[in-house]
């Protein structure tokens, strides 16, 4: 089952490669057609998923380069499921969306399809080679995405993210095989090296690598200066797809890979990548909050909120893992919505300037009640798929050791709402600009109809998100379980370690806490 979800789309690519590039109309069907059948699939593995199992399922394994221990596995938990739901879900509507006029649209469309098998191909591999390969193939449709349909700036743009992701992938590949040469398994099973035992030192080099690539695709500050060219100058869906579901592997690798392989070093280094994180939460916010272009205030506000993704991560308590893995669902959700309604706006007006804009709302008024959903989902209004993952991420960091870091955290979320708010301001209940209303026209049925899902999805995650959370915890319990028995056994038997006295545990919760862990 997990094959075909993974390889679904790469055969509707393939498909398209056998049509003339005149049918657009017929490539639109076969892209959209294969897109579709991946999500139905995916929602049946949603449904088919056991919640109280908390490791992996669907398991399917075959050898696959033997003389070096190189398998094709996959496997599924509750924190990869809903990333494979979250992707196959949002492809078809980009695919559907009819502000994308591109030319060539088969070469288009087979890019997205390619870049969906990769992604989920990445949230399923249980093998580090496998892994790689599928991260690696990320970056091709995305490079082409930006650099043959961007703005004036494509070129620039998609070679600077291309060199980025591609150097730190690198440092990745070089510790994929020194965590080999050190287990002497020889395999490369990501659940057999997770016992590895490693020396303090070789475990934190290896660790920096894992995180640099993983930090780079995020992207946590330092490491995000490409983000505002490459969100700027690709076209709505190559943004999206980049805000949307490629940050989303960057944090999936932080918790598969650096957690599980490296826990004694991700213990030891988790306060300073909790300030890196915090540091991106705060910057990000001030940038959006001085931008005039949409499009770029957009993009810094998700570094803002990844960035508190991030901190959820490293905090590692139980809660707050569980509030970063529904977070990043609940922000590929509305930062998908927010950019597709820019989408609109761009296919009006042309345009991006926040001050070129007034009174779309007397317009446009279908269309300004869609947005403020989306804007009140971004600033996590209590009700909103937004403030259950951030609400969790708060607390479950707060009842850890990292006390202070929720604190600064919680008090610079409202920076978020200061730029969205001025931001809808300007562009909805400004005096209008008599220039716009020529060109102006509210959503279509067929936009209505496109854009309604995510209203669905922000309200129902915001309302009632048990359905999520129960397949999360299971898996977050039994991932933060095994870290915790490694971290033990190390110290046990002093191969490096530091002292029981010097070393950080793993944030630790009471019972009370534990049971409030599913309750926003």
């Amino acid at each position: 089952m997990l094959t075909f979800i993974v390889f679904l789309p790469a055969l509707g690519a393939l498909l398209l490669a056998l049509i003339p590039r005149e049918q657009v109309s017929l490539l639109r069907t076969v892209a959209l057609v294969a897109s579709l059948a991946t999500f139905a699939l995916a929602v049946g593995l949603f449904f088919s998923f056991y919640p109280a199992q908390g490791g992996m399922q669907f398991v399917e394994q075959a050898s696959w380069i033997p003389a070096l221990g190189i398998s094709y596995k996959l496997g599924v938990d509750g924190i990869s499921l809903l990333l494979v739901l979250l992707t196959t879900l949002l492809v078809p509507l980009l695919l559907w969306a009819p502000w994308e006029r591109v030319e060539n649209y088969k070469l288009f469309a087979a890019m997205i399809l390619l870049l969906e098998t990769a992604v989920i191909g990445v949230f399923l591999a249980l093998d580090l080679v496998l892994f790689y390969v599928f991260w690696e193939a990320m970056l091709i449709p995305m490079y082409f995405l930006i650099g043959l349909w961007g703005g004036e700036r494509r070129a620039y743009a998609a070679i600077k993210f291309f060199l980025y992701t591609m150097a730190a992938s690198v440092l990745m590949l070089v510790a994929i095989i020194a965590l080999y040469a050190a287990s002497g398994l020889g395999t490369f099973d990501l659940i057999a090296l997770q016992g590895t035992q490693l020396s303090r030192t070789l475990e934190f080099w290896l660790f920096l690598a894992f995180v640099a690539a993983f930090a780079v695709k995020v992207p946590i500050w330092p490491l995000h200066s490409w983000l505002p060219d490459a969100y700027a100058e690709a076209p709505f869906t190559g943004t999206i797809l980049l805000s949307a579901l490629m940050s989303k592997a960057g944090l999936y690798g932080l918790i598969r890979f650096g957690w599980t392989l490296f826990p004694n070093a991700a213990t030891e280094l988790a306060p300073w990548l909790l300030a890196l994180a915090l540091v991106g939460v705060i910057y990000g916010a001030l940038i959006a909050t001085v931008q005039r272009d949409l499009k770029r205030l957009i993009a810094y506000s998700s570094l803002s909120h990844l960035g508190l993704v991030a901190v959820g991560i490293f905090a590692f308590g139980t809660m707050s893992l569980t509030g970063s893995v529904i977070q990043m669902i609940n922000h590929g959700v509305y930062i998908a919505a927010l950019f597709l309604a820019l989408a609109v706006l761009w296919e009006r007006f042309a345009r991006r300037d926040v001050n070129e804009f007034g009174g779309v709302m007397r317009f446009m008024p279908r269309f300004a009640a869609l947005f403020l959903v989306f804007m009140l989902a971004s600033v996590a209004l209590p009700g909103t798929n937004g403030f259950v993952g951030e609400v969790l991420i708060l607390l479950g960091t707060f009842i850890t050791q990292y006390r202070v870091y929720a604190i600064i955290g919680a008090s610079i979320a409202v920076l978020s709402a200061i730029y969205m708010l001025w931001m809808t301001q300007r562009v909805f209940h400004n005096p209008p600009n008599p220039e716009l209303e020529p060109k102006a026209r509210d959503l279509s049925i067929r936009e209505v109809a496109l854009l309604v899902p995510f209203v669905l999805l922000i309200l129902w995650v915001g309302i009632y998100p048990k359905p999520l959370l129960e397949r999360i915890e299971p898996s977050v319990e039994a991932l933060r379980a095994q870290a915790q028995s490694r971290i033990e056994l190390v110290r046990e038997l002093d191969l490096g370690a530091a002292t029981p006295a010097n070393t950080m545990q793993i944030p630790t919760q009471t019972s009370e806490e534990e049971e409030e862990a599913t309750t926003p």
